[in-house]
């Protein structure tokens, strides 16, 4: 068993050929899959997709730096989306700061309005932080984000950033970037996260790990980021596969195994 804990099977690229996407995440061992919002608008859709597949489940929320929806979500309104089955967590949200310009208390206030809804629906979250890992981690104090828990997907910050999460009791999850051989520093935080704070995921369609770096993503390439931690930490691909699916969920209680 092996999970990725985070992919966008709505986006095109994915969606095309979902029934080759699914039946490739079988032959590579990848059991289950969590495919995630980030717009008002596409909900739905990825809503849909989780409908259509009894091994999938997916998140209700806005990503950090979104703006086609062209107005905010309410906490009732993320209530609403995460009302349903097949929704596990609220997210990605957080906050992202890389290609930002001007006033960010936009995304500060969006970010709050993640977690609000976060605790009132007993659902974890799921944490984007890019340029802005102090105030990400400030704001999930501030609001009592380790009530509910969650994971701070695609990992790139450093031991004291992940060390800072775990402590509010969140997991860290590592992408195809952990494979690529100029992240010296990330390798170094995958030898570190205790085993059973972790998790693996792909984001695809993007972050295609080594050996498909620069090609579309998809999930069957989780294989790829488990195998290098694996590496990293001298330990068995089954050791880190069965631990990081126990992890996931552990985290996503509303999920079942199918």
């Amino acid at each position: 068993m092996l999970v990725d804990s985070h992919c966008h099977l709505d986006f095109p690229e994915l969606r095309a050929d979902l029934a080759g996407v699914i039946s490739r995440m079988g032959e590579n061992g990848v059991t289950h899959a969590l495919t995630i919002s980030t717009t008002l608008e596409t909900f739905p859709a990825v809503r849909e997709v989780a409908r259509s597949q009894s091994n999938v489940w997916c998140t209700a929320g806005v990503h950090p730096d979104e703006r086609r929806d062209g107005r905010e979500a309410t906490v009732d309104e993320l209530l609403a989306m995460a009302d349903d089955e097949k929704v596990v967590g609220i997210g990605e949200t957080g906050l992202d700061y890389y290609r930002v310009e001007g006033d960010t208390e936009w995304q500060r206030e969006r970010f709050r309005t993640h977690i609000r809804a976060a605790r009132r629906c007993g659902k974890p979250l799921v944490i984007h932080t890019r340029a802005a890992a102090p105030d990400t981690l400030r704001i999930m104090e501030e609001e009592g984000a380790g009530a509910v828990g969650g994971v701070m997907h695609c990992f790139t910050e450093s031991w004291e950033v992940a060390e800072a999460a775990m402590a509010q009791g969140f997991f860290i999850s590592f992408s195809g970037i952990v494979t690529f051989k100029n992240a010296v520093d990330l390798k170094d935080v995958a030898r570190r996260v205790p085993l059973e704070r972790m998790l693996v995921e792909t984001d695809s369609p993007y972050l295609a790990p080594v050996p498909h770096r620069g090609k579309p993503n998809q999930p069957a390439f989780v294989k790829h980021v488990a195998e290098e931690i694996a590496r990293l930490r001298g330990a068995a691909y089954e050791e880190i596969a069965a631990a990081t699916s126990r992890n996931f969920f552990a985290l996503f209680r509303h999920a079942r195994a199918a």
